[in-house]
This record gives C-alpha cells, structure tokens and sequence, in this order.
C-alpha cells in the first residue's frame, strides 16, 4: 500500500496495519475536503490549533456542523444533503476501522437508504481529548551488546 499524508487512515500510519477500512477513512478525508474547500494536509484552525478533522469534528459536537461548508457553496447547496455528507464523512474517518462502514453502505447512506449511527472522535484528531493510544509517546529502545 502506498499512502498520501492526510489520507493514510490511523491503523496503517501508525502501526503499518491495512484493513478492508483502510479505503473508507481516505474517502471521508476527500468527503470533508470537498464540502469544506480546504485540504487535511496543511489546514490548522488557527482559532483551535485543529486539523481539518478535528474542526470538522468540533462544529459536529458544537452542533454547527454547516459552518464547514465552503462559502462559495452556501447559495446552490442543498443543506440537508451537506450535513448527510458531514456525517457520512465523519462516520467514515473513525478512529477504529470495525467502527467505519463499509463503502456499500457508505453509498447507501449517502442516498439517504440507510439510518446514520452518531459518529465518534474521528482518527487524528488534534484536538483535547485525544485518544491515549495516539497522544502517548512511547518509544522502545534496543541495545545491541557485543558479546
């Protein structure tokens, strides 16, 4: 597998792990970007110190998740196909592959086919409260000893 910055989900970038998931987190990387104009790499709130996971995870919480939606965008979009693509995005980029859909019932959800669970703290989230398993920096350190 050869992975972008920015869109190598958190099992792979960490740990060197593929899963069948792997794909599911870069697409709702490119699902956010899309709706927010902005690219992951690169982007910082520079009000929260947030990448754009964690921004888009912050309005989510703050129950203004429409504001991540890209000025040009606000006059032809549909609002409520904005917000079921803000929470299909969300639902795809879960920290845990076994808590992303699969991309057959990613399609059915963005056709408004099948009910959308509440999502969670998405993976590389920046932000306070970030997982103990990512915020931890633990090395291990092996010594060679001649005999």
């Amino acid at each position: 597998m050869v992975g972008t910055y920015g869109y190598m989900p958190p099992e792979y970038a960490v740990h060197g792990h593929y899963s069948i998931k792997s794909d599911v987190f870069s697409f709702g990387v490119l699902v956010l970007e899309i709706i927010s104009g902005k690219k992951n790499k690169g982007f910082s709130d520079p009000e929260h110190s947030l990448n754009l996971l964690g921004h888009a995870w912050r309005l989510w919480t703050e129950n203004r998740p429409l504001e991540l939606l890209d000025r040009h965008l606000l006059e032809t979009c549909n609002s409520s196909e904005v917000f079921r693509c803000i929470h299909v995005g969300l639902l795809c980029v879960q920290q845990k592959p076994p808590d992303r859909p699969d991309m057959s019932s990613v399609i059915l959800m963005l056709n408004g086919e099948k009910l959308l669970p509440q999502p969670k703290m998405p993976g590389f989230y920046t932000g306070r409260g970030l997982p103990e398993a990512i915020s931890s920096n633990q090395m291990s350190v092996t010594t060679f000893v001649a005999r």
